[in-house]
């Protein structure tokens, strides 16, 4: 049986700097999640993903990343490796560019996933 759909997004690396990106409306990358653009159907995420593909010169390992929203429609992951994903490349918050980004940041306890 398939797995049914979950909201999601499309995460990525930027292929020369190496931060997490994420795939925003225009089809262009942003380093905030409350930017990203949201599939809430598989045709959308087909969608997203269509659109990553061809940029293989900005961006490396496209996928989607399952996600919930909050009351302000804003994109957080669910599952502890998108969570991690979100601190990088430390999990240090005083350190880095995580201490400048002001982009609020989900706990690290699992909520499920792994």
């Amino acid at each position: 049986m398939a797995k049914a759909f979950k909201t999601s997004i499309v995460s990525a690396n930027d292929l020369f700097v190496g931060d997490v990106v994420y795939m925003n409306s225009g089809g262009g990358w942003t380093r905030k999640l409350a930017e990203a653009a949201i599939a809430h159907t598989p045709d959308e995420g087909e969608t997203l993903m269509g659109r990553a593909a061809p940029q293989q010169a900005k961006v490396v390992g496209p996928y989607l990343a399952e996600v919930a929203l909050d009351d302000d429609g804003r994109p957080f992951p669910t599952h502890f490796r998108e969570k991690f994903r979100t601190r990088g490349p430390s999990t240090r918050t005083d350190l880095g560019k995580q201490a400048i980004n002001p982009e609020r940041r989900e706990p690290l306890a699992a909520s499920g996933g792994i």
